[in-house]
């Protein structure tokens, strides 16, 4: 029923008496040819208002309908928009709308009924916004349903005579609007399904980035913000990145950092360790194979580099491989194409290199070794990571870091004393972050109680030694005391390191940072920032 006091009931057409028996049995014949035109153009795509134009150009075209339209439900507003016409010369179609209730198409969403016209010039409510439709044919309007009550819209069309087979027109329109129905179900499906998606990769993005960025790269030396300064400059690039230094320096995670905070961001991010395979399955690996390339190939196999196509490259431990396969390299850095093992079609590919090595491709260029042309392809941009002996004042951090990780794996408490980080300091670590990361392991499995301590470090087989005791009382933070005596620690021994030789400075002076300064021959400011930047925990007296 309407809520319209003038329009109590959806108008029906007045019907003349029903066509022949021949002339319905033709209408049937071609309202059953039509339903499997549209059943087949719904099943061809899921793009949701191409579609419904296709059904209407497809029943209008085969003399079905005179004109069409289906309007939809805009979820946001409440209004019916324009979704499709079965002509294209209509425009700015889309830009119409109408409220429930307003006009014959507001009439029919209002009422969840069918409207049926006998002429459509006779009714006062149309508005006729579109100039789509005859005023001198019949009208049919029906709601587009998605359940039983749930109106999702109206489909509206004129059938191209005005004849006694108006209520079989009628059922065949409603047929027409439960098919175009299930087509809004589906497609509304498919978006949230997609929308769930997006929001899924954009939250995996987040994710990936934050683990990725520059807060989970520990370091505050000056070496390391140099680094960092670097990273962010070239991330914004497609330059060539060489990453140069020593093995658990942390190539790899600068690398990562590189891409997941550059404009390739969203693309992959493929990694590849080219010391672990010989030349004949390197190659295949980084350009993959045809079928049939060799022996075993039954199936034809990306490479690395199309698997990064329109991302990055990670080549870690560049210098391991042979100067025959550096020619190979070299023609893909220089022309960003290749030929799969086997094949003979060139592919193009839009990949940023990132590689890394801990030898010195200098020397080995002189030596013949690594070809010259490639070590300039390579070192584009060269950024040098120190090794851990370098970068002695992040190794508490490094540890606490490190520990909390470990925590997480076990599942329970774990913490390191400041006197087990003061040993830890004294250590050369040749084999840098990597060799910290094995013994803070072995500690933690040592410790029963959750706390690491000099006496647990002891138990890994760190030498701990003996250490000056103003590092000690330094790196711990323990309340006020006496100083040393002056001279505990000679300031000019060549194998203290800087943290040490600040502490023992201030410890010398009495904590008081203007005398330290003079006695290492720096300026207030100068020491004021080493205490920060060292986290030195300053006595007070």
């Amino acid at each position: 029923m309407l809520d319209m006091p003038e329009a109590p009931s959806p108008p029906r057409a007045a019907v003349p008496s029903i066509g022949g028996d021949a002339e319905r049995l033709h209408l049937l014949e071609q309202q059953l040819a039509a339903l499997f035109d549209v059943s087949s153009v719904l099943n061809r795509s899921l793009e949701l208002r191409e579609t419904l134009r296709q059904v209407l150009r497809t029943l209008h075209e085969r003399g079905r309908i005179c004109s069409g339209m289906v309007s939809l439900l805009d979820p946001d507003s409440g209004d019916l928009l324009v979704a499709a016409l079965h002509q294209d010369d209509i425009s700015p179609f889309d830009k119409i709308r109408y409220r429930p209730g307003e006009g014959v198409i507001g009439q029919v969403l209002e009422s969840n009924q069918a409207w049926v016209l006998q002429r459509l010039g006779d009714e006062p409510r149309f508005l006729d916004r579109l100039r789509l439709f005859d005023a001198d044919l019949p009208f049919i309007g029906v709601p587009v349903r998605i359940g039983e009550d749930d109106v999702a819209g109206v489909y509206a069309l004129q059938p191209p005579v005005a004849d006694a087979l108006l209520p079989q027109r009628t059922r065949f329109a409603e047929m027409v609007a439960n098919l175009i129905g299930q087509a809004v179900r589906l497609s509304r499906s498919v978006e949230a399904e997609r929308q769930a998606l997006r929001e899924e990769r954009d939250t995996l993005r987040r994710q990936v980035k934050g683990s990725h960025g520059f807060d989970n790269i520990i370091g505050r030396t000056e070496r390391m913000r140099l680094v960092f300064e670097q990273v962010r400059q070239v991330a914004k690039w497609n330059t060539t990145v060489l990453l140069r230094g020593e093995s658990g320096t942390g190539k790899e995670l600068i690398a990562s950092a590189i891409h997941y905070n550059s404009p390739r961001n969203g693309g992959p991010f493929v990694k590849l360790n080219c010391a672990a395979l010989p030349d004949n399955l390197l190659e295949s690996e980084l350009f993959g194979h045809e079928k049939g390339a060799f022996t075993g190939a039954q199936t034809l196999r990306k490479g690395r580099f199309e698997q990064a196509d329109g991302g990055t490259i990670f080549l870690d431990e560049i210098g391991e491989i042979s100067p025959a396969f550096q020619a190979k390299l070299l023609r893909v850095l220089q022309e960003g194409e290749f030929e799969r093992v086997g094949g003979s079609r060139t592919l193009q590919i839009d990949v940023r290199i990132i590689a890394a090595t801990n030898r010195n491709l200098e020397q080995e260029v002189r030596s013949g070794v690594f070809r010259e042309d490639l070590y300039y392809r390579l070192n584009v941009m060269p950024i040098l990571m120190p090794a851990l002996r370098e970068r002695v004042e992040d190794i508490p951090d490094l540890a606490r870091f490190l520990v909390t990780k470990l925590a997480k794996r076990q599942r329970r408490e774990l913490s390191i004393t400041d006197s087990a980080l003061a040993v830890l300091m004294r250590h050369r670590w040749p084999g840098n972050v990597r060799e910290l990361e094995n013994c803070m392991e072995r500690a933690a499995v040592m410790s029963e109680g959750g706390i690491i301590d000099r006496d647990v470090l002891n138990l890994t087989g760190l030498d701990v030694g003996a250490l000056p005791e103003a590092v000690l009382t330094a790196t711990a933070g323990s309340g006020p005391g006496p100083s040393p005596a002056t001279g505990a620690i000679d300031l000019n021994d060549p194998d203290i390191d800087e943290r040490e030789r600040v502490i023992a400075a201030l410890e010398q002076a009495g904590w008081v940072q203007a005398k330290a300064a003079r006695l290492l021959g720096m300026t207030p400011r100068q020491i004021a920032y080493r205490i920060q930047t060292m986290k030195i925990r300053v006595k007070q007296f």
